[in-house]
């Protein structure tokens, strides 16, 4: 039977992953997305799309595909996959790894507003500016829906649904961005505030540059901390070494 390598997905580094992965004629590679895309990036391998039903249901499903290493590859906010994966893994006893892309930093000229979750940063925006832009994700517009003085572009892939903010313009558009673009849409919107996530990574990062460019501040959501206790790599090579390194290679 091959080694088979469940990759929980949707973002770059899965995909860069399972690219890698699929190469070795004595691996099996499952990709598994959540299904919160209308139309995802598919990765190479196998894919399944849609929930397991929790830690038990990962966890059933772990043993009854004979799962030998599970890949929390999902994006650095899906906290409640990442602990699902954590409790199911520990009860299947299948070995698991993090791979998390390294976080942001700051640089010269930079004004950053860190806030701990989008709560605190719809509290933070009125003190800020009045046009806004949000690159939080559709599924968390709801903590700005009671700000009625201000005006919001929000960006996203596909169209958020109720609770919105009242003044709201709705961009659809998927990464990667490019400097000259962010700038481009600021401008164009008259953007006094940027409101991200600390995503990490490339392809969402011209937006920061872009901001710095127009001496706008930045609400910056900080990103949760993965389950403790576990193996994390950076980046697709840790990830394939520390596949490599399991029992059964």
């Amino acid at each position: 039977m091959p080694f088979h390598v469940l990759i929980l997905g949707g973002t770059t580094e899965a995909r860069q992953l399972a690219a890698e992965l699929v190469a070795d004629p004595d691996l099996r590679v499952t990709s598994s997305l959540a299904g919160r895309v209308a139309e995802p990036r598919l990765p190479a391998g196998e894919v399944r799309i849609g929930g397991f039903g929790g830690p038990a249901g990962l966890a059933a499903w772990l043993r009854e595909h004979r799962v030998d290493a599970l890949v929390d590859a999902t994006h650095p906010f899906a906290a409640g996959i990442s602990r699902n994966a954590a409790e199911a893994a520990a009860e299947a006893g299948v070995p698991l790894l993090a791979l998390r892309r390294p976080g942001w930093a700051s640089v010269a000229g930079d004004d950053w507003h860190p806030v701990g979750s989008l709560p605190e940063a719809a509290q933070a925006l009125p003190g800020l500016g009045r046009r806004i832009f949000l690159t939080t994700g559709r599924q968390g517009l709801g903590h700005f829906a009671h700000l009625r003085r201000l005006f919001f572009l929000a960006r996203s892939v596909d169209a958020p649904e109720a609770p919105l903010p009242p003044d709201l313009t709705v961009l659809l558009d998927r990464g990667p961005f490019t400097l000259d673009g962010e700038l481009a849409v600021l401008r164009e919107h008259r953007i006094e505030v940027l409101v991200t996530k600390d995503s990490g990574g490339a392809a969402t990062a011209p937006k920061l540059a872009a901001a710095r460019e127009l001496d706008l501040p930045v609400v910056v959501v900080r990103r949760p901390e993965p389950p403790a206790g576990l193996p994390t790599a950076p980046d697709v090579a840790g990830a394939v070494a520390w596949l490599a390194a399991r029992p059964g290679r």
